[in-house]
């Protein structure tokens, strides 16, 4: 049931968010960039959730301002586990219920974090025959919407709340560097990517933008697969990635992320999951071949512990092969999104929307099966 329509909110559950944000930054070097070089790496997994508390608060507050969200109502929301970390605290906080539409693919330890804050969790049974479990938790989420009237949904693949969540983290980073050269993001719904760029260009004109994704990932322009690594990519195409912010992209593998991962743990101590690793390869690989004042930022979405049954798990990892040795020093290159099918530590520079590839709304690949709006929970 919905609590009633009043306004639970407390100072106690007001305090809550000021957990959120001020994140510790570490410069990361060796084994990753020589002696000297280096990056610096914005430690997300300090927030309580990771991440996306900052886009869960964000949207909640806003829609609460707007009259959207009123007292009391269901929050109901798909999310692949960071996302509805981040929405549980701010039902917490603002006395809103949730319900987190996920897929089998989602790790049982945080399933039970997710209900022991108090979240309902419902996982679809099937992928969407086009647009994957993305689309599947997606269309459970209209259906629950309508079925409890008065629920809101967040909608962070097209909600500009999303992406402006993210200004605060922006201006912690040009507040504790001064100036930044190079910022490196994982992109999934593209809102910290998004939000933090948008404020950094502001700040710094001749900013380097390098987006960070997977492979079997559709959001640049590549055939959707099944996709062993969560947190980023998507088989959808969310409107919050801001295309024209980006100077590259680059798509990881899963193995590739987990030798990363693990170098990173072993040398400094804080890691993360695929998004981390994914990112932390490309910024070494910058810190490796830019000049060596070059300033570089990458943004490590959460901490290592959601993934100690998947990245840190010998059996798991033997089991999907991602114990084959250390990536390739250089990435391959292509030149154009749609080049080619893309299967290890790949590299380009012409970045646009991908919907229009084709000419006609649809990538060349034949990856345009999901419209920009299909499925938009209204």
């Amino acid at each position: 049931m919905s609590l009633p329509l009043t306004d639970v909110t407390s100072p106690a559950r007001s305090a809550l968010s000021g957990l959120v944000g001020d994140t510790p930054l570490l410069h990361v070097s060796e084994p990753l960039a020589p002696a000297g070089r280096g990056f610096w790496a914005k430690l997300e997994g300090f927030n309580p959730g990771g991440i996306k508390d900052r886009p869960g608060l964000h949207m909640v507050e806003r829609a609460r301002a707007r009259g959207d969200l009123l007292p009391g109502a269901r929050v109901i929301e798909s999310t692949s586990g960071t996302l509805g970390l981040g929405l549980a605290l701010a039902g917490m906080v603002h006395g809103h219920p949730v319900t987190l539409v996920t897929d089998p693919g989602l790790e049982v330890p945080m399933t039970r974090l997710l209900t022991a804050y108090g979240a309902r969790v419902d996982v679809v049974a099937e992928p969407h025959p086009t647009g994957g479990w993305q689309q599947a938790r997606r269309d459970r989420v209209a259906q629950l919407l309508a079925r409890h009237p008065g629920s809101w949904c967040p909608d962070q693949y097209n909600n500009p709340d999303n992406a402006t969540a993210y200004t605060p983290l922006a201006l912690e980073l040009a507040g504790r560097l001064g100036h930044i050269d190079v910022l490196v993001c994982s992109v999934g719904t593209g809102g910290h990517s998004a939000g933090v760029s948008r404020v950094l260009r502001h700040l710094y004109p001749d900013l380097t933008v390098v987006g960070v994704d997977t492979i079997g990932s559709t959001i640049f322009g590549q055939p959707a697969r099944p996709r062993l690594m969560r947190g980023l990519g998507s088989s959808i195409h969310p409107r919050n990635v801001a295309y024209d912010q980006f100077d590259e992209v680059h798509w990881v593998a899963p193995r590739e992320a987990v030798w990363t991962c693990r170098r990173l743990a072993a040398s400094h101590y804080a890691t993360g999951g695929w998004s981390v690793g994914a990112v932390a390869l490309v910024a070494g690989w910058l810190a490796r071949t830019m000049p060596e004042r070059a300033r570089i930022v990458a943004v490590f979405p959460d901490g290592p512990q959601r993934y100690l049954g998947t990245v840190y798990d010998d059996d798991y990892c033997a089991a999907h092969g991602l114990l084959d040795g250390a990536p390739a020093p250089e990435p391959d290159v292509i030149g154009r999104l749609d080049e080619k099918e893309v299967t290890r530590w790949t590299r380009c520079t012409a970045v646009v929307d991908p919907l229009t590839l084709g000419g006609e709304g649809t990538p060349a690949t034949g990856t345009g099966t999901v419209d920009a709006t299909e499925g938009r929970v209204r």
